[in-house]
């Protein structure tokens, strides 16, 4: 079966454990979500799920068809599987799928900050105060040699645009597991803002 749900950040709250010490949490509201497209290698040459999530008004005509009788989703998203076996269209898949302790990794895309310098973007010390360098204070230094490889290489960090990107957080714990409610609450911040998309899969790695 899938290890993976949809989600959306409901914000930031605190708890107290058994210990009585307070931790900050992040509430996410998971699923339910319906599986409208099994994939298979035989078919398809690979095997995934298709998961709907989230109610929509309207869809378009080929969406309709395409969900026909599983009702009306406002997110769909795929997820690779080993085997699809045993796994049917319109299952649904809940918070049932997880526990309090379980490891699981989310995926979202983080908060967009608009045009950032080096200072900000990627933590640079920036130049120095004194000595003449009077309009260097955030700047970035040499950028590269001259003659040779007289260029500047790709990736190199530079000003821009900070954030809006796709970002996985690992290894984030569960606190608690609400299927009454299908609540979540990690432990932690997750990537994006407040009702922002989030996927949701158990971690393949331990602490």
């Amino acid at each position: 079966m899938t290890q993976e749900i949809i989600g959306k950040k409901l914000g930031m709250s605190q708890i107290f454990g058994d210990d009585g010490k307070v931790a900050a949490v992040t509430a996410i509201e998971a699923g339910p979500c319906v599986i409208t497209q099994v994939k298979t290698m035989d078919k398809d040459g690979y095997n995934a799920i298709q998961l709907g999530f989230g109610e929509a008004k309207r869809l378009k005509s080929p969406q309709r068809e395409h969900l026909k009788g599983l009702g009306q989703f406002k997110y769909s998203r795929e997820f690779r599987l080993n085997n699809t076996k045993d796994i049917e269209t319109g299952q649904k898949i809940d918070v049932s799928l997880f526990k309090a302790g379980d490891l699981v990794d989310i995926t979202g895309v983080s908060k967009g900050k608009g045009f950032a310098g080096v200072v900000k973007r990627y933590h640079f010390a920036g130049g120095p105060k004194t000595h003449g360098q009077s309009d260097r204070h955030r700047a970035r230094g040499s950028v590269g040699a001259s003659a040779s490889p007289g260029k500047v290489f790709k990736g190199l960090r530079m000003a821009g645009h900070m954030g809006n990107k796709q970002v996985t957080a690992r290894n984030l714990e569960i606190c608690e597991a609400d299927p009454n409610r299908n609540l979540l609450l990690i432990k932690g911040a997750v990537p994006g803002g407040r009702n922002g998309l989030l996927l949701i899969k158990k971690s393949g790695r331990g602490k």
